[in-house]
């Protein structure tokens, strides 16, 4: 395979294409009556996007600029699903008066609809309504928030739902057609996804709904060894919903991002300079943190190295090396190369299971926006050059003449 200028990502098609087939077979084996709406913000990249719809996934999206990036990249209104806090009102009349999905998020939202329904009093509009409820008691110390609330929704615990759901039905052509029950775990466990589908059942019994739809919402884990893949999921899922729900008249929507994508991606760097500071060995590269962390998180990461030249093993052994970026920030440091072959330049280091926001959270930060290509059996295909700063001024102003 050729080498090319770093750095850059890299997507598998086959991996991927593996990974969508894994979870489509799943949900049809144990729930046949499904959508998959693909999770714009883990990774909107154009590419993906295509990829996804030609394999029957809807658009998940999150506020008025993906709804755009959607529409323009073929989406009909109809083939949308809108969650989240952030969508625009514009936006959010045009979904739901072309009968797409959208799950109410907040009291705002409900006034939005309240209007519209008012202006359109012979059309029905089917809404769902995402609900807001303590996981962190089924499932303790498993959930991102803790023993605090999410944020997200309306609260089942304080009333807030049932009075959602009241005002909602008091609005005679609005329908409450769908629960979102989207919530983040940390352990992202097979228990995790089955309270959730335990929690659909309790509100449908508490609340009489009669629903078109149960969105699962994301949140799967996929691509570690030893951690759950779709075939887990969906039994547990399927055994839970059963009790309350069938698939004839339910469906089931889930929302992949991470799960679907993180296994097929790798960046691809490489080392540009070494050196030795009060005893320190510091190996700089072309990557950056920011380019595979960057909210900071991460204590580890999954990698290997290329050696420019044989596979290390005539190299000296060092006991310590600091795999650094090649920003100014002294933030910018990946992780400490231990006991291990010493590093120069022209090797490579390639950063594994990065697909998940990684390169919608890239900023324009001292290097722009880097290539990614898609890996076909034994070539590569670039879906996106490197910015340059063309790219970087598009659409602004030079001067004040211009």
């Amino acid at each position: 395979m050729e080498k090319l200028q770093t750095p850059y990502f890299v997507i598998d098609e086959a991996v991927l294409q593996n990974y969508y087939r894994m979870l489509t077979d799943s949900l049809r084996q144990n729930w046949n009556n499904f959508l998959v709406g693909y999770s714009f913000k883990t990774n909107s990249l154009p590419w993906l996007v295509s990829f996804v719809k030609k394999n029957g996934a809807y658009a998940e999206v999150v506020s008025e600029d993906e709804y755009l990036l959607a529409r323009r990249l073929g989406y009909q209104n109809q083939e949308i699903i809108y969650n989240g806090p952030y969508k625009s009102e514009s936006s959010f009349r045009e979904v739901l008066l072309a009968g797409g999905c959208v799950n109410l998020d907040s009291r705002m939202e409900i006034a939005w609809l309240t209007r519209l329904a008012t202006e359109h009093p012979a059309q029905t509009f089917s809404v769902g309504i995402r609900a807001n409820f303590d996981l962190e008691k089924m499932c303790p110390g498993e959930t991102t928030m803790g023993e605090e609330s999410g944020r997200f929704g309306f609260c089942y615990e304080t009333g807030k739902f049932a009075a959602a759901l009241q005002t909602l039905r008091a609005i005679p052509n609005v329908r409450v057609a769908g629960l979102h029950l989207h919530s983040s775990s940390k352990s992202r466990s097979v228990g995790i996804f089955r309270s959730i589908a335990r929690t659909a059942c309790r509100l449908q019994q508490e609340f009489d709904l009669s629903l078109s739809y149960v969105d699962l919402g994301g949140g799967y884990c996929g691509g570690m060894e030893g951690r759950p893949e779709y075939p887990d999921y969906f039994p547990a899922v399927a055994e839970e919903l059963s009790k309350c729900f069938t698939p004839d008249r339910t469906k089931l929507i889930v929302e992949p991002g991470i799960s679907l994508i993180s296994k097929c991606t790798a960046f691809v760097t490489s080392v540009f300079d070494t050196r030795d500071i009060k005893g320190t060995r510091y190996v700089m590269t072309d990557g950056s943190r920011f380019n595979i962390d960057a909210t900071m998180i991460k204590t580890s990461h999954l990698f290997h190295v290329l050696h420019e030249k044989g596979d290390g093993s005539e190299r000296a052994s060092m006991p310590r090396q600091i795999i650094s970026g090649y920003t100014c920030m002294e933030c910018d440091r990946m992780f400490s190369y231990d006991n291990s072959p010493e590093l120069f330049p022209g090797d490579r280091i390639v950063y594994e299971n990065v697909g998940g926001y990684t390169m919608s959270l890239n900023p324009l930060f001292i290097q722009y926006f880097p290539a990614v290509y898609i890996k076909r059996n034994d070539s590569l295909i670039q879906v996106r050059r490197k910015w340059t700063p063309e790219d970087y001024i598009q659409g602004t102003t030079l001067t004040e003449d211009a």
